[in-house]
C-alpha cells in the first residue's frame, strides 16, 4: 500500500486529493493547522519546528516508510504595498514560511528518507499559476512563494532522478475553494472570468485528480514537469 503525506488535507484541493487517493487504496496521512481527526496530524507551519514534528509523527503512523509527499498547504492573504513597513514584512515572511519554507523542509526530510533507505519516492508540489505569471499588487509574496516552489521542484527533479526520486508540480489557476472565492470577490467577482477562455474556474476535484495522477500513475520520464490547470488563462 502506498503511504502518502498530504499537507493541507482538510478542505478544498487537499480534501479532494485525499478522497481521490484513498479511493485508489492509498494510505493518506493528512495535515491541518488544527485537527482532532485520527487520520490528520495537527501542525501549524507558522512554527518553524512544525514541519519536523509533522514528519516524525507521519513516519510513526506510517510504520517508518512514506512513499509520497504532497506539498499542498498554503495561505493566501493580501499584503498591500501601502501597509506599514513592519506589517508588510510580517505578511511577506508569514507567507514565505507557510507556502515555501515548510514545503522545503518537508521535501528535504523526504529526500533524505528515500536516499537513506535506498528506495524511490515522489514529491508533488501544488504551486500556482501565479508562480509563472505573477499576481495582484497585494500578492507579491504569494507569487514569489509559488515561483520559489517551482524552482525547488525543478532542482529536486534534476538532482535526484537517478536515485528514483521524482518531482512533479501542478499550477492551478483560480479554483473553486473558499480561499479563491474570497479573492475572486475582491477582484470583481464573475467579471474576472473574462480572463479565462474556458469560462469557469477549476473544481477542486479536477486538481485532486492531477495530484492522484502525479502521486500514483505518472511515468518516471515526466519528472521535472509542471502541469498547468488554469482554463487557458496562462499558456506557455
Amino acid at each position: 500500500m502506498t503511504c502518502i503525506l498530504l499537507t493541507g488535507s482538510s478542505r478544498g484541493i487537499g480534501a479532494a486529493a485525499r478522497n481521490a487517493l484513498e479511493a485508489r487504496g492509498a494510505k493518506v496521512i493528512g495535515q491541518a493547522t488544527s485537527s482532532t481527526s485520527v487520520d490528520t496530524v495537527p501542525a501549524d507551519f507558522s512554527d518553524p519546528g512544525a514541519p519536523h514534528e509533522l514528519w516524525e509523527a507521519a513516519l510513526a503512523r506510517a510504520g517508518g516508510a512514506i512513499d509520497v509527499l504532497v506539498n499542498n498547504a498554503g495561505m493566501f492573504v493580501p499584503n498591500p504595498i501601502d501597509a506599514s513597513d513592519i506589517e508588510w514584512l510580517d505578511g511577506w515572511e508569514d507567507t514565505m514560511r507557510i507556502n515555501l519554507t515548510a514545503s522545503a523542509q518537508l521535501s528535504r526530510f523526504a529526500v533524505r528518507h528515500w536516499l537513506e533507505r535506498g528506495v524511490p519516492g515522489r514529491i508533488v508540489h501544488v504551486a500556482s499559476r501565479a508562480g509563472h505569471r505573477g499576481d495582484s499588487p497585494a500578492h507579491w509574496h504569494y507569487a514569489a512563494s509559488k515561483g520559489g516552489m517551482l524552482a525547488m521542484h525543478k532542482t529536486i527533479a534534476r538532482q535526484y532522478a537517478a536515485e528514483g526520486i521524482l518531482s512533479f508540480a501542478i499550477t492551478p489557476g483560480f479554483t473553486d475553494t473558499a480561499m479563491a472565492g474570497d479573492y475572486l470577490e475582491s477582484r470583481g467577482g464573475a467579471g474576472l472570468l473574462a480572463d479565462i477562455p474556458l469560462g469557469r474556474v477549476a473544481e477542486p476535484e479536477e486538481i485532486g485528480k492531477l495530484i492522484e495522477f502525479c502521486a500514483l500513475d505518472a511515468p518516471a520520464s515526466l519528472t521535472g514537469a509542471t502541469l498547468d490547470a488554469n482554463g487557458a488563462s496562462y499558456v506557455r
